[in-house]
């Protein structure tokens, strides 16, 4: 045996006996996880105690580490970050996902505008749901791993006007934070909507590159908005946000089926309290929006009635830009009107 032949054979022999007495052990995975909104957030808060709960049940076998406040990627960039493998979980918005999937696009059609809470979980937790879900997955090669978590209504805020009625938004340019259906909404209302990414909304509203935003109570609190000029507030229900929980598939292949059981178990575990959670930080939100000079005005139930028939004439136009399924369409129809 030569030199060579028996150097690699004592290193064998070490490494199994290494092996044998527990000093070497396989890698730990480490779920990354990428948000965008900051630390006080009610999504940021409510993944933090996912990433606990889920690293603590692990018993060592998964690590979980994640970055809150676009450290990582804004959730613009976040759907393509997790195609590639530069991280490995992402909760972004839902109106993120238009781009890539289109039938994601269905909730903030026109035809959800102003509708109460139940009408929207009954679509998204029942079968529409679950399909929209399962073409997430096929379209992205992601898990969707359980149920949306929830930011709540979206209204609209301004810096100079105070609106009162819909026809006062003509030719106000507003901020969206991405999809067809919020840029067509506001179409319909004769306003000019641009996509702004959340990081730099404060400057814009502070420079005066754009009248208003759509957004929500509880984010204009977080991010004290009231700072960068926001005086008013439109409470019209433009549509329920929620945010997708999304695994690259490429990581959950990676576990062992027990540890994808427990993610599923540790997510679940959240979204209750979550969604109570939401809905408390909006009320608590709006009463700070009110105790720092924000004046909002309300349009009672008629009036949204009213608005949403006048957007959903477009309906068919943004179904056909945005090549939505029509069949889910007409199964969302037939379930907010059962």
């Amino acid at each position: 045996m030569d030199y060579l032949s028996s150097l690699f054979q004592k290193a064998a022999m070490a490494m199994l006996w290494l092996c044998a007495a527990g000093v070497v052990q396989a890698q730990v995975p480490v779920l990354r996880i990428s948000a965008e909104n900051t630390v006080d957030h009610v999504q940021t808060k409510a993944i933090a105690r996912f990433a606990a709960q889920l690293e603590q049940a692990s018993n060592g076998r998964l690590k979980v580490r994640f970055y809150h406040g676009a450290q990582l990627f804004r959730d613009r960039d976040v759907i393509a970050a997790l195609t590639t493998g530069k991280v490995d979980m992402a909760v972004p918005g839902m109106w993120q996902l238009d781009r890539y999937v289109p039938d994601a696009g269905l909730y903030m059609l026109p035809l959800f505008y102003g509708r109460p809470p139940e009408v929207h979980y009954r679509v998204r937790d029942g079968a529409i749901g679950r399909e929209i879900n399962r073409r997430i997955e096929n379209n992205l090669n992601v898990v969707v791993p359980g149920r949306w978590l929830d930011l709540g209504y979206a209204h609209l805020y301004f810096t100079e006007q105070r609106i009162s009625e819909h026809k006062q938004l003509t030719g106000l340019r507003v901020r969206v934070p991405g999809g067809a259906a919020n840029r067509s909404r506001l179409d319909a209302f004769r306003a000019d909507p641009v996509v702004i990414p959340w990081p730099d909304v404060p400057n814009a509203l502070a420079q005066g590159r754009v009248q208003g935003l759509l957004s929500t109570h509880e984010t204009v609190r977080s991010a004290a908005l009231w700072t960068r000029g926001i005086r008013y507030g439109f409470e019209d229900h433009e549509y329920f946000a929620q945010y997708v929980p999304m695994i690259s598939r490429d990581f959950w292949q990676s576990l062992p089926a027990d540890l994808q059981q427990q993610v599923r178990h540790s997510w679940e575990q959240i979204v209750d309290d979550q969604r109570t959670a939401a809905a408390s930080a909006q009320q608590q939100a709006r009463q700070a929006l009110l105790q720092n000079g924000i004046e909002i005005v309300t349009p009672d139930a008629d009036t949204l009635a009213e608005w949403r028939r006048i957007a959903r004439r477009l309906e068919p136009a943004i179904i056909k830009e945005m090549n939505i399924d029509t069949e889910l369409v007409q199964q969302a129809q037939q379930a907010v009107t059962d």
